[in-house]
């Protein structure tokens, strides 16, 4: 049986379906700006391989301090997101329990196969307080880890804890905001069974229409290759496993030329390049932010960032700061002293793109290229 649909959700796809803008109508502006913080994967447990959950949680317990609880290991990401009316993440990997299909062969070493805990859909929703909204968006290479049937358990979950769902379809995601306003967010994957990011001209079409209703939209994409060697972002289609992961500033241009505001970046599972598009931003990946799991935490794969930005209206982002972070084995999350995320995007941003690249200060604030120009740079 599953659970009566949670209202806020509810609110939220009926808000969706209502009637949208002339074409020709002007975006609205806001009533009040609004702050968005983003965080890239994140992973809170997995009951799937459970050689490797017993040996974890021993190692939390004796090292951290920690239980291998969603609670538990959440506890580090809440004051990451202070200050957002808005949080956007990636949810990798499915939500429940039970019996699930095989998803990695036995001998498999490039398959990984996630499910969290249910607690860990209520401790999303903790991310932001009580008059803020939690978006996880679902489009991505892990949220069929369980089957077709624990995919819907998770956005099952999800709503029932109040997080809103992005990335299921190519309906655009309402979120209301306490101004009153509301804004849409779609989530993009590129594989055919979610909203397709490799198909630009579908991804320029969908935000298209979620613009002409809401004005204001924030575009995320899990899409690109994977590692320690996927750091430099170029416009052209990346592979990985010999499967086509898309072109990242394609994606980025089409979701653009249909009036995306923002467009927020993860799946490389390494941090990279960011760019001013006029007055809006876009982060090609976030890395991973807090993902309990088999993953081989090391440089620079450890390393993540919290990116929030203030939009006041659509296609303008008044301002945007990044709270980097690392992790240590098995996913324990800290803030990142030594700003080393900072010293990553800066030159991985003048490197890519040297016109439009953003500049990280020595506050974390991204710089346009032509400001920074006549003030000092974050020291390399």
């Amino acid at each position: 049986m599953r659970p009566f649909p949670n209202p806020v959700l509810l609110a939220s796809t009926l808000l969706a379906l209502a009637k949208p803008l002339a074409p020709t109508q002007e975006p609205r502006r806001l009533a009040a700006p609004f702050t968005l913080c983003a965080g890239g994967d994140v992973t809170l447990g997995t009951n799937l391989d459970q050689k490797w959950a017993r040996y974890a949680a021993d190692t939390l317990r004796k090292v951290y301090g920690l239980r291998p609880h969603p609670d538990s290991l959440a506890t580090s990401l809440a004051p990451l997101f202070a200050g957002a009316q808005v949080v956007l993440v990636n949810v990798e990997g499915a939500i429940g329990t039970g019996p699930a299909p095989r998803k990695c062969g036995p001998r498999s070493t490039s398959c990984f196969a996630f499910r969290q805990p249910t607690a860990a859909a209520k401790a999303l929703r903790r991310l932001a307080d009580s008059s803020g909204i939690v978006v996880g968006n679902i489009a991505n290479n892990h949220s069929r880890d369980a089957g077709d049937d624990g995919k819907d358990a998770t956005v099952a979950h999800l709503a029932a804890a109040g997080v809103l769902v992005t990335g299921n379809d190519t309906l655009v995601t309402a979120v209301p905001l306490s101004s009153g306003d509301t804004i849409g967010i779609l989530g993009f994957y590129t594989d055919s069974a979610t909203p397709d990011a490799r198909d630009l001209a579908a991804v320029r079409r969908h935000v298209e229409r979620a613009v002409a209703r809401y004005g204001t939209v924030v575009v995320t994409m899990h899409l690109g290759a994977e590692g320690p060697s996927a750091q430099r972002t170029r416009n052209a289609v990346e592979k990985f496993l010999g499967g086509n992961r898309g072109n990242p500033v394609g994606f980025a241009n089409a979701a653009l030329d249909g009036g995306a505001t923002l467009v927020v970046g993860h799946g490389p599972h390494v941090l990279r390049a960011g760019e001013w598009r006029d007055d809006r931003l876009v982060l090609y990946s976030l890395g991973n932010l807090l993902t309990y799991g088999p993953f081989k935490l090391r440089e620079p794969t450890d390393r993540g960032v919290v990116a929030c930005a203030t939009i006041d209206s659509a296609r303008h982002v008044t301002s945007a700061e990044l709270r980097p972070t690392m992790q240590k084995w098995p996913g324990v999350l800290e803030p990142d002293r030594t700003r080393r995320a900072w010293t990553l995007i800066d030159s991985l941003s003048a490197l890519d793109f040297p016109r439009t690249g953003v500049v990280v200060d020595s506050a974390g604030r991204l710089v346009r290229r032509d400001t920074a120009l006549t003030t000092r740079r974050h020291p390399l």
